[in-house]
């Protein structure tokens, strides 16, 4: 009566065996899939570290960009007030030619 046992037995062992190559099977998969899963990750992280990046970048040169329209409107400011002050200096200048022309035939009427 030893030979149903052994086969009983001998079933068990094979059905272990099937479980262990589905769970190494299943775990393999799993692992694969993880490994996918983490490259996938790696790449996402990455590209938002480099959008960070050009966004940082993007925003210094607004902040450049910034202070030369400032400096330009600066600029800007102090020409218009130096043509103010040229155009006076123009009037003051022509006001005094007019006065020496003035000056001139006065002195040549007299001298006559």
């Amino acid at each position: 009566g030893a030979g149903p046992g052994k086969m009983a037995a001998g079933s068990a062992a094979d059905a272990q065996a099937r479980f262990g190559h589905s769970v190494k099977g299943l775990l393999t998969e799993k692992v694969t899939s993880c490994g996918t899963d983490v490259i996938a990750l790696t790449k996402q992280v990455l590209k938002g570290s480099r959008s960070a990046e050009l966004l940082g970048q993007a925003a210094r040169n607004m902040v450049m960009q910034e202070d030369a329209i400032l400096h330009s409107e600066d600029s800007l400011r102090k020409m218009a007030i130096i043509t103010t002050h040229l155009q006076y200096q123009q009037e003051a200048i022509q006001k005094n030619v007019e006065q020496s022309s003035n000056l001139q035939d006065q002195l040549r009427h007299l001298l006559k």
